[in-house]
Order: structure tokens, then sequence, then C-alpha cells
């Protein structure tokens, strides 16, 4: 068996920017009511002429050239999303498309804002068990078009975009992985706590209890990812949790115990942008130079489903 590595990354988010001053003007809220519960200040929102498969082919593109790879290089497509309004084509066989690839196989993962890092421990079984070699994995959602932009308790959270990784074998394998094990799991009982239903489809939630469970349940499972990978939080050089709301994410990584960790604040700049929350956070830690390469990073999904998935991998 062979293991994996992630070896690139990218991201995009739309140009247009909403602020929590434009907010104020379209419901009951102001930017002090939303800095201070949930610490977001702007969010990037596509138009209608912006799909989520385009915002996916994107941050692809751009993760593929620094990678210095094709389109054509690539076996395997993964898109995590919780916003593809259509069934089929998929979003992976679509931006497979606009890349113009040859022949992968293409899937999509729904596992809401823990999609991605269910996608890419995906990605390194299908490399460690041979059905692939090089492996594209997407978190993309278009928020803005499931939010009700009348609700000041969900539309000040949200926002736009895509982040891809590119995966490989790695030769080291089993010595230094490039992904450690995937720590993963769910609350069924409590799964509706986060909900994207109904006609049109909406996006809702507890936020209360989504809060509590994050704050007390998670921290002892993203160390149990760090004992899996063979470090210690203090060995940790960043942790990227997804980008829910700094209140959770603040004392999730402080309670972690990753004292000498970068911690990824995205979501002051990004709102929450689900499945693309992880990914696009951290290509932006890697692209201003904030983390070395080959320095373990912790990644942790958490939300929809009340689902949860991690992995420590070694920065690009």
């Amino acid at each position: 068996m062979t293991g994996s590595r992630v070896v690139a990354l990218g991201h995009y988010q739309p140009a247009k920017v909403l602020t929590n001053h434009d907010l104020a003007a379209m419901v009951d809220t102001s930017d002090e009511w939303i800095t201070s519960r949930v610490g977001i200040r702007t969010r990037h929102v596509g138009g209608p002429d912006e799909p989520v498969d385009e915002l996916a082919a994107h941050a692809a593109a751009k993760a593929l050239a620094s990678a210095g790879l094709q389109a054509s290089d690539i076996d395997l497509v993964l898109v995590a999303t919780s916003t593809a309004i259509d069934r089929s084509p998929s979003m992976s066989a679509r931006v497979a498309a606009r890349l113009g690839m040859g022949s992968p196989a293409v899937m999509d993962i729904n596992v809401v804002c823990s999609g991605f890092t269910h996608a890419l421990a995906t990605a390194d079984h299908a490399i460690r068990a041979g059905a692939a070699t090089r492996a594209l994995v997407i978190g993309a959602d278009k928020m803005g078009d499931i939010v009700d932009w009348t609700d000041r308790s969900t539309c000040v959270l949200m926002g736009d975009g895509a982040g891809a990784a590119v995966v490989t074998a790695d030769p080291a394998g089993d010595d230094t992985p490039g992904i450690g094990p995937v720590l993963w799991g769910s609350v069924p009982e409590m799964g509706n706590a986060v909900r994207i239903e109904g006609t049109p489809l909406r996006f809702a939630q507890e936020g209360q209890s989504v809060y509590r469970w994050a704050t007390t349940q998670l921290p002892p499972i993203a160390r149990k990812v760090c004992e899996r990978a063979g470090v210690t939080p203090e060995d940790l050089a960043a942790v990227v949790l997804h980008q829910a709301n700094l209140r959770i994410i603040e004392p999730v990584a402080r309670k972690i115990g990753a004292v000498n960790a970068v911690i990824a604040r995205d979501v002051v700049d990004s709102g929450n942008t689900s499945a693309a929350s992880i990914p696009m956070a951290l290509s932006k830690l890697v692209e201003r130079g904030e983390v070395e390469s080959g320095a373990p990073v912790l990644l942790f999904g958490f939300g929809g489903n009340l689902s949860y998935a991690g992995q420590v991998i070694r920065c690009p």
C-alpha cells in the first residue's frame, strides 16, 4: 500500500462582497451585533450567472496550476457540496467537463460542512487501494442561494466559495504519511439540528444545540485525530477547523491544546462557506506563507448531520 499527499491547493470566491453594513440595510441587524456573536465582517456572494461548478472549476484550475499538472493527469474527481440543485450531471462531472478532463471517476459527496474532510479521506483511501493515482478534491458551496435573506439569525452567517486540493500517491507511504488516518462519525439522533430542505431549498439550524455540541464534544475527538496521526496537539503547525463561527472556532482550538499552531480564522472575511471553508482557509494560509511545507496541520470538519471528520496532513 502507498500513502497519499496533498501536493497543491487553490481557492476561489465571487467578486461581490457583502459587508455587515450592507446586511444592516436588508434586515434588522448591525455590524456590532454580527461581529460580537459570530465574528464575521464580510462574505462573498455569487450572482445567478456563477453556478457552483464554476466556483469549483476556478479553484481546481488554480490547484492544478500550482501542482504543475494538466487536467488530463487526474483520474478521480470528488466534489463535496450540499448546494447542488441538479441530481445529474453531478458537480464533479460538470467540473471535469469544464476543465476538459479525459475519463476520470467522478463523485459528489454531501456531508455538508464536513464534506471536504470526508472527501479527502475518500481520495486517500482510493489511492491507497490502487483505485486512483491523482485525485482532485474540491469543497464548493453557494450558500447564498439557499439562505433566507430575511432571517437575520442565518443570513449573516453564510458566504460562497470553493477550495481544491490535488492529492497524489506518496512514495513515503506509512513512514511519514502525507494524509493521516481519518477519524469520522456522526450523531444521527441530532441530525435535524442543521437542515437544508424544503421547496425552495432553505438553510436552517438550531444554533445553540450546534454550539454546545461543537464546543463540548468535538475537542476530545480532534485530539484523538492527532493521536491517530502520531502527533501531539503541541506539534501542530496549524489548525483548520470548519469555518462556522468564530465563537466556535476559538474555544474548540483552545480546548484541543494546539498552543503553537496558527489558527485559521477565514470566517471573519468569508463567512460560513460550508464544504468550501476548510480547503479555502488552508489554501490562503499556504498562499500567505504562514505554514511551512511539510508541517503537520489538523483539518477538522463538523456540522450538518452533526457529522465530523478529521485528519492530520503534511502541508504542501
